[in-house]
C-alpha cells in the first residue's frame, strides 16, 4: 500500500486575454501530446487585466496512464534533468516550467507556434487514495500514508533518475 505511482501529468499554458496566445498554446499541446486540449474559462472579472468571465484564458491537457512515464523523461531532459526543491510540494507533487519549447527533445520548432512555453504539474498517489475522492463514505487520508516531499523526491530521483537542488 506504500507504492507510490503518477496518478496524472498536466500540461498548461496560460494566455491571459491574448487569444492569438491561446491558439498557438493549444497546437503546441497538441503537438506534444497528440491529444486535442481544453479551454481554460475565467470565472472572476479583473478589469485591470481586461477578463471577465466567460472568457477563455489558457488551455490545458491532462493525461493518465502508460503515456504518461513516455512523455515524463522528455521534459525531464528539457531542464536537464535537474530540479529544485522548491517545485516539490508538501505533498511529493512535482510542478515546473519550461520556457521554450524547443528546449524538449523530439520537437522541432514551428514557425506558426513561435517560442512559448508552458507549466508541468506531476500528481503523485497511493493504492488507498481513492478514499478521499469516492461518492460515498469519503474519508481523509491518514497522515502516515500521506506522500512527504521527501518521499516525493525520492521517487523521481529512482525513476527517472532526476537531481535535486536547494
Amino acid at each position: 500500500m506504500k507504492q507510490i505511482r503518477i496518478e496524472k501529468l498536466t500540461l498548461n499554458v496560460g494566455a491571459g486575454t491574448n487569444q492569438d496566445l491561446l491558439k498557438k498554446g493549444m497546437k503546441l499541446l497538441k503537438n506534444i501530446t497528440g491529444v486535442e486540449p481544453v479551454k481554460t474559462i475565467s470565472e472572476k472579472r479583473i478589469p485591470s487585466w481586461g477578463v471577465r468571465p466567460g472568457l477563455p484564458v489558457g488551455c490545458k491537457i491532462t493525461i493518465r496512464g502508460s503515456k504518461v512515464e513516455e512523455i515524463i523523461p522528455n521534459l525531464l531532459k528539457a531542464k536537464d534533468n535537474l530540479i529544485k526543491k522548491s517545485c516539490f510540494d508538501s505533498n511529493g507533487n512535482l510542478s515546473f516550467g519550461i520556457h521554450e519549447y524547443i528546449d524538449v527533445p523530439n520537437l522541432n520548432y514551428d514557425s506558426e507556434i513561435g517560442i512559448i512555453g508552458f507549466q508541468i504539474s506531476v500528481t503523485l498517489t497511493r493504492p488507498g487514495y481513492r478514499i478521499k475522492n469516492r461518492k460515498k463514505l469519503t474519508r481523509k487520508v491518514g497522515k502516515t500514508h500521506k506522500i512527504s516531499q521527501e518521499e516525493g523526491i525520492k521517487y523521481f530521483e529512482e525513476k527517472f533518475g532526476i537531481k535535486v537542488e536547494e
